[in-house]
């Protein structure tokens, strides 16, 4: 039953956009996080061929239909549509202006340590040992300055992160810049996939571009943040909820087109 194929192929692809849609409404209120959309393409038509007529004119399309056999997710964008800017009036906390700026972080896959790209700007204190602190992420994942994860001793009196990312740390009633935040600026988003934690990971050459033509560093001058303020997350809720209505409706009418068929088979195997 060739319509009981194609709308299942489409439902399982069509639950795939319902889990995207339902992991960015689950991450409305999340720091940083940026929405991801998806289209659907077509997937290979087959040729029904049919034999042509003697005395029909020649013709440059073949003879026959083409008839699908269902959709398929194609691929996932990362939405970096800057998000609305909140203060906190904490110290530790920058949100980034440029949409393409990202900071990085060291995260752990698999006992090695693997660059990762957030936008989400909570940092805290994390104690290495009796004397050294690290800046760290929300989920206590070390951030990358100029010289690796950024570390200072822990007698000091005041830290505050500076506009142009530096990390000024105050002792004795000086301030001393200790660090500066590394950001990079990512000129195609469609090279980022998840990495888990509201991170990003460069996805290796299946789209054919290397590293460094993609991620650059940004220069102190051109690094902004507003610091005492974060950045929310780029959810549309309402797109987001209408979206999730028309791929209901839509897995509906695959579901009832296999329920159809199911009943005609029925029919048929009762005649008599």
């Amino acid at each position: 039953m060739r319509n009981a194929q194609i709308a299942s192929t489409t439902m399982g692809q069509l639950q795939k956009k319902m889990d995207l849609i339902g992991h960015n409404l689950a991450n409305a209120n999340t720091t940083g996080y940026k929405a991801k959309t998806s289209s659907f393409s077509s997937l290979l038509m087959q040729q029904l061929n049919q034999t042509p007529r003697l005395d029909e004119a020649p013709r440059q399309t073949p003879t026959g239909i083409r008839q699908g056999t269902g959709a398929r997710l194609s691929h996932t964008n990362v939405n970096t549509a800057s998000g609305v800017i909140t203060p906190t009036n904490r110290p530790l906390d920058a949100a980034i202006e440029n949409p393409k700026h990202f900071f990085q972080i060291a995260a752990y896959n698999n006992g090695e340590t693997e660059t990762h790209y957030t936008r989400s700007g909570n940092f805290y204190l994390q104690p290495i040992n009796d004397e050294t602190v690290a800046l760290v992420t929300a989920e206590g994942t070390p951030v990358i300055g100029d010289n690796g994860p950024i570390q200072f001793n822990d007698n000091f009196e005041d830290v505050a992160i500076l506009n142009d990312g530096s990390i000024q740390v105050t002792r004795n009633g000086q301030p001393v810049v200790e660090g500066r935040l590394e950001m990079v600026e990512v000129t195609n988003p469609r090279t980022l996939e998840p990495a888990g934690d509201n991170s990003y990971r460069f996805r290796a050459n299946d789209l054919g571009v290397q590293l460094d033509e993609v991620v650059q560093a940004v220069q102190p001058i051109d690094t902004k943040l507003i610091v005492g303020s974060l950045e929310g997350s780029n959810v549309d809720m309402g797109a987001e909820m209408t979206d999730l209505m028309q791929v209901q409706r839509a897995y509906q009418f695959n579901a009832q087109s296999i329920n159809l068929g199911d009943q005609m088979f029925q029919l048929v195997n009762q005649l008599r």
